[in-house]
């Protein structure tokens, strides 16, 4: 036997229907009925359909909170102390795996103790968080465009300042 006088056995494959090509009993209304939405190509009215009625998702109570607000990255101070680093930035983060997506910013949050002096460049941090890290002897560096919550370092503020 040769490959090329392989077939499959007798009755084993079937044609496939060919509806409203011709006459044969699937012709014209190809099996749709006649006329109407559901006769029509594209037809349906989705699963969610209530007859016209408001849906119920929308006719249900709102109830709870939806925080409409940034995602951020959470890094608390329990992981930095246990990088071993004294200057952490996005990359540095990114590197230890702190931080997976890098289209989210990062907050510090004050959870766990800071026992040694570290620099942090994070796009957030809460108060607390900064002033344990600053009682260690560290800085949070935090972008400009915060305004007058943003901690900047002293490089920074002589240049301002001259």
């Amino acid at each position: 036997m040769k490959l090329h006088e392989l077939k499959p056995s007798e009755g084993s494959r079937k044609n496939r229907k060919r509806v409203g090509r011709g006459p044969g009993g699937t012709d014209k209304t190809a099996g749709r009925g006649h006329k109407g939405q559901k006769s029509r190509s594209g037809a349906g009215k989705g699963s969610f359909f209530e007859g016209g009625r408001s849906t119920l998702i929308s006719r249900l109570p709102k109830r709870g909170f939806n925080n409409v607000g940034t995602t951020y990255e959470i890094v608390k101070l329990s992981h930095l102390e246990e990088t071993g680093m004294d200057v952490l930035d996005r990359e540095a983060l990114e590197l230890t795996g702190l931080v997976r997506r890098k289209n989210w910013p990062v907050k510090l949050l004050a959870s766990g103790e800071l026992t040694r002096a570290v620099t942090v460049h994070v796009d957030a941090a809460s108060a607390a968080a900064i002033k344990a890290v600053e009682a260690a002897g560290g800085k949070v560096i935090l972008p400009e465009a915060k305004g007058s919550d943003s901690q900047v370092s002293d490089s920074q503020n002589d240049e301002k300042a001259g």
